[in-house]
This record gives structure tokens, sequence and C-alpha cells, in this order.
């Protein structure tokens, strides 16, 4: 394989893109891992009253994460955000006003590999979610796993990320007053191994949990398509019945974590790599789908909704298509 190597008179402002990105991949990564093995070096240490003492606070701030998180808004505004939206580039696109009194559930597709574009709009200020969205606040929802890991959590929640569980979705989701944005992958960490370049491949058809949850709960449903998300990485080829997809969905049903094998780019060469491809992502918020609150709803109205939901978010995908660069004849492959 012929290697293709960086310019070498590359902006400096084109480099600090690439290290912002390359510390985000970082911290996808192996920084939980990290952050666990500090601890248990610090509790074999003669510093082991700095994890003792942080235990006892992990006991009384255990429950924050399914109750909000806690936000800083200094990190959503870090500037390396900023660097991070101009790799690729990432676009926040707004369709319709969305009024701060309602609290909403803005279902994301695609998942991608590592959710670049839901990260940086929805879990940092870099895209200026703030002043697009006036008065509402966006909760990315993040696999719960993450959440029990030391240090690693804190971490998360900066970004205003909290754990993507029943619980957590109907606590950001009843907030009186409204405001409230609960961003979740509808597709999860499986959809991430059919995630390549020119799919538009959703598992949504079967995934109904957000449907009565959001009627439980009277919240605004908002279809969220983001266009480029799974142009970022390739995967070694992973089709449904093929052992590495055996293999691979076997893991993920007994872990709940996804492994899907990506590969792009590098650091000072293009042609492998863990670093995402430059391609710009646009990540679009459709129109709201208003829904009266059901206590206890039947199978019938989940299905009416589900319905409903699925019309508005094709709808969304063919009324966008052209505009960010896919042709007339590609379309969502629903499964």
């Amino acid at each position: 394989m012929k290697i293709k190597f960086a310019p070498l008179n590359l902006p400096l402002r084109r480099r600090l893109q690439t290290v912002a990105v390359l510390q985000w991949i970082f911290s996808f990564l192996v920084l939980a891992q990290i952050c666990a093995a500090i601890f248990v070096v610090l509790l074999l240490s003669r510093y082991w009253w700095i994890p003792a003492l942080y235990a006892c606070w992990l006991f009384l701030d255990w429950e924050t994460p399914r109750r909000g998180g806690r936000r800083v808004e200094f990190a959503r505004h870090w500037r390396i955000w900023n660097l991070f939206r101009d790799y690729f580039p990432v676009h926040l696109v707004k369709t319709v006003d969305l009024p701060p009194n309602k609290n909403y559930l803005f279902c994301f597709h695609p998942h991608g590999v590592l959710v670049a574009g839901g990260f940086c709009n929805f879990g940092t200020e870099a895209t200026g979610f703030s002043k697009i969205f006036p008065g509402l606040r966006p909760h990315l929802l993040m696999l719960p796993l993450w959440f029990r890991v030391p240090f690693f959590r804190d971490y998360l929640m900066c970004g205003g990320l909290v754990p993507s569980d029943k619980q957590t979705a109907t606590w950001v989701l009843s907030r009186p007053g409204g405001g409230n944005v609960a961003v979740l992958a509808i597709g999860g960490a499986p959809e991430s191994l059919d995630a390549q370049p020119g799919r538009h491949t959703l598992q949504v058809l079967n995934r109904k949990g957000f449907i009565k949850l959001v009627l439980k709960v009277g919240a605004t449903l908002v279809p969220v398509y983001s266009f480029g998300e799974n142009n970022l990485f390739e995967q070694v080829p992973n089709p449904h019945g093929s052992l590495l997809r055996r293999v691979q969905d076997r893991l993920q049903s007994f872990m709940g974590v996804a492994m899907p094998l990506f590969h792009a780019r590098g650091v000072f060469q293009y042609s492998f790599g863990l670093l995402p491809y430059r391609k710009p992502i646009y990540t679009v918020v459709g129109h709201p789908i208003l829904v009266p609150q059901v206590a206890n709803p039947s199978a019938e109205q989940i299905e009416s909704l589900h319905s409903r939901y699925l019309t508005e978010l094709k709808a969304l995908f063919e009324e966008n298509k052209e505009h960010y660069g896919l042709s007339p004849d590609e379309h969502l492959n629903l499964t």
C-alpha cells in the first residue's frame, strides 16, 4: 500500500484541529480505562486516601448523572471544541423555531461510529446550540456504563452528557417549565456496525421504547438527521451473516458496547489510522411532533406515533439530502 503523507507546510490552525480531534478520539477510546487504572494505582499506593475520599464523594453523588448531570458551561465553551468543529467541519441546521416552554426528545440519526456530530452539536457549544435554540438545554444521552468510571464520569457531565437509560430520560423530559432537551441516538451502539460511507441504514423499525416514553411524559418528538455522519470512517467489511458480524453482535449483546473495526487516516499521513476523515457534517433538526401525555399508552397509540415519526424522519431526509451532497436516488434503509 502506497502511503500518502501530509504536506509539511500545513497551516498551524489545521494542525491544531488535528490535535483537537486526536484528544477526542483518545477520550472516547482509552480515557475511561486510564481513569479507572489511576484510581486503582492510587488506591494501592501511599496516596490511598485520595481515591478513598473520592469514593465517599462518589457514594453521595451517585445519582447525579440520572438527575440531569452537572454541566459546566465553561467546559462546553472550551476553544478546543471550536478546533474540533472546524476539522470536519460540523454544522447545526435549524429548520424551525422550538419554543423553550416545552421539553423535547431529539431523536438523532445515524449513530455513526463515534457520534461525532452529536457530540459536537449537543455536548459542546462549538456550533452555537444555545444561540440557535435559545432557552433550551441539551442533554446528550450516553451509555450508562461510562458513568460508573471514577473521574471519567465527572468529565462527561461537564459537557451535559447523561446516561441513556429510562430513568434519566424521564427525569430530563419531565422537568417543569420546559426548556430541556434529551438527545438520543435511536439506533444505539448496534447501529454503529452499519456505519459505512454512503450508507444510510437506520435501526429504528423495532425500536419503540422512545415512543412509549414521550407518550408517558408528554414531551415533543423531534427527528434529527446528521448528514455525513457515516462518512468519517471506513469499516472492515462485516455484512450480516459473516463471521465478523456474528462475533461483533455477540460481543455487543454480552458487553453492551459495539466493537466496530474502523479506520480512516493518521496524524501525519492520510492512508491509515484512527483519525476521522475531514468530511463535512450537517446535523439537521427537523420539525417537532406534538405528543399528548398518556399515562398508560396502548399498543395502538404507540404504533400510530411510531409510524408518524418514521414518516417525518423520511421526509426530513428526502427534503434535505440534495442540499448536503447526496444524490436523488439515495434513500433511507430502515431496519
